[in-house]
């Protein structure tokens, strides 16, 4: 799996979003091209604000045993996938404010860098090495980035 905390590895994914436009439709799903960028930003919103609440320690718990494994992993994603209730975004979004937005924060993320994730905590699944963190990241970008045909 590529590494998103490699510059040019950010570099190349964000060429992939700038060739999107309003416009651009998917191959795949409901989602609108301002929906997938804004639920793009979800997994970085946990890592960056508090905007979602944690889970419960059972939830919690559920997660981590039977969840983990599918973000993390690098097994690919399968299409239309059941997607988790904090992810879905169903209210219409502005395409340049949300493009920028994923784009900065997955600049954020390259720049702080694999020692900044190694044994980070994260939001529902505990503490997690510097490639599961890469693999969340990169796994979920590339599959959207996939369904909009770029």
């Amino acid at each position: 799996m590529k590494n998103i905390f490699e510059k040019e590895i950010t570099l190349e994914e964000i060429n992939r979003i700038n060739k999107l436009t309003a416009a651009t439709k998917p191959t795949w799903g409901k989602m609108s091209v301002s929906q997938m960028l804004a639920h793009c930003s979800v997994s970085y919103e946990m890592v960056y604000t508090d905007k979602h609440p944690k889970p419960n320690a059972f939830t919690k718990w559920i997660l981590k045993t039977f969840v983990k494994n599918i973000v993390v992993s690098e097994k690919p994603y399968a299409k239309n996938g059941k997607t988790a209730a904090q992810f879905i975004v169903s209210d219409d979004r502005v395409f340049e404010t949300e493009k920028k937005r994923l784009i900065d924060y997955m600049i954020q993320t390259q720049e702080l860098g694999e020692t900044y994730f190694e044994g980070k905590e994260s939001h529902s699944f505990g503490k997690l090495t510097a490639v599961e963190w890469n693999n969340s990241f990169y796994k979920h970008l590339d599959h959207h980035l996939t369904q909009f045909g770029v």
